[in-house]
């Protein structure tokens, strides 16, 4: 018995000792921390360089986080934060990096400036005197910033990698590798509208963006009204070649109607792709009406000129108390002077009583 329990003792020790030698030799296998030199060669590849965008970036403090090459927030949310605070860049849109931090597990990448407005060393110089201090050149606080940001995140801490490597890593939300913008918003559209629009095609359910990379910008467009639905319509050609007339409600094609140089009409209403969730948001809400309670520059109380008509039709014409008597000048239109007008007013007409 005494030997049954020292054989056991010495398999657990081996067994502890394998598996601490299996750990060490996954420690030593992975890459080391990034190193000081490697940061600096970083910074100078990508610092002000120009890239295109795969993913929309939302303006406002909270940007996009990518882990394992997962981008987050996405789908609804994404979607929410864009229609909150507006696109700071959408797919296929051109952005510059404008400044790389790290951290110990992420790297910290802000594209247009961020999203903090930020000041030149100029704009920091102010010269004194009695009066105070006066910036050389002054900035206005109220302008926003327009840049967003993505943080990149690393486990445990952020590894040794190349330039090429972590340009491979961004690739979820910036694209490289792409020449022209074209090149780089046809990687972010789903495949059929990809090739529709390299064949110069245009599908059903495609975007306003979409139509001018496969089309081109539109010779003519015209507004109409059908049903209490407003629409516009783009028209491509002239006869004799085919003309084609594609409807769009709202940023959404609706309806693609061809008229063939034979005589021949054809007419597609059936969705063929889906828009993407961000854009057709984005796009209702600049299509959105002016509220009703728009702001106003009158006092609380203060009405309106002229509400007894429009400006086609200024309303009837005020009556002559006196028919006898030329009409006086309108009254002005500021309240004390009403007031001491109308007052001068009903003095001359209680004159001949």
């Amino acid at each position: 018995m005494k030997y049954l329990r020292l054989a056991a003792s010495l398999v657990s020790f081996f067994a502890f000792f394998l598996s601490f030698a299996h750990a060490g030799d996954q420690n030593s296998s992975r890459a080391p921390k990034m190193s000081k030199q490697t940061r600096i060669e970083l910074i100078r590849l990508l610092n002000a360089e120009l890239v295109y965008v795969r993913s929309p970036f939302p303006m406002g403090r909270q940007g996009l986080k990518l882990r394992n090459g997962t981008v987050s927030p996405s789908g609804a949310e994404l979607q929410q934060m864009v229609a909150m605070w507006g696109p700071a860049a959408k797919n296929g849109d051109a952005v510059r990096i404008t400044a790389i931090t790290f951290k110990d597990n992420f790297i910290h990448v802000e594209i247009n400036g961020g999203p903090t407005k930020k000041q030149k060393w100029y704009q920091r110089i102010s010269v004194g005197g009695a009066a105070g201090e006066t910036p050389i050149a002054p900035t206005d606080p109220g302008v926003n910033a327009r840049g967003s940001f993505v943080d990149v995140y690393f486990e445990p801490y952020v590894p040794e990698m190349t330039g090429q490597d972590f340009k491979q890593i961004l690739r979820p939300v910036l694209d490289f590798d792409s020449k022209s913008v074209e090149e780089a918003y046809l990687e972010t559209v789903p495949p059929k509208a990809k090739e529709a629009i390299q064949n110069h095609k245009v599908l059903v359910g495609m975007n306003r963006e979409m139509v001018t990379y496969a089309k081109g910008r539109p010779p003519k467009k015209i507004r109409e009204k059908e049903d209490e639905t407003e629409f516009e319509e783009w028209i491509y050609g002239e006869p004799p070649r085919d003309v084609e007339f594609v409807r769009f409600i709202g940023d959404e094609v609706v309806r693609l109607e061809t008229m063939k140089v034979d005589g021949t009409k054809l007419v597609k209403t059936d969705k063929e792709i889906s828009l993407d969730p961000v854009t057709k948001v984005a796009q209702q809400q600049a299509d959105e009406p002016r509220p009703a309670t728009a702001p106003s520059l009158r006092r609380p109380g203060e009405e309106a000129e002229h509400t007894a008509g429009t400006p086609t039709d200024p309303g009837p014409a005020p009556r002559n108390p006196n028919p006898g008597r030329t009409p006086d000048p309108d009254p002005p239109s500021s309240t004390p002077n009403l007031v001491l007008y109308q007052l001068v007013n009903l003095a001359t007409l209680t004159k001949g009583l």
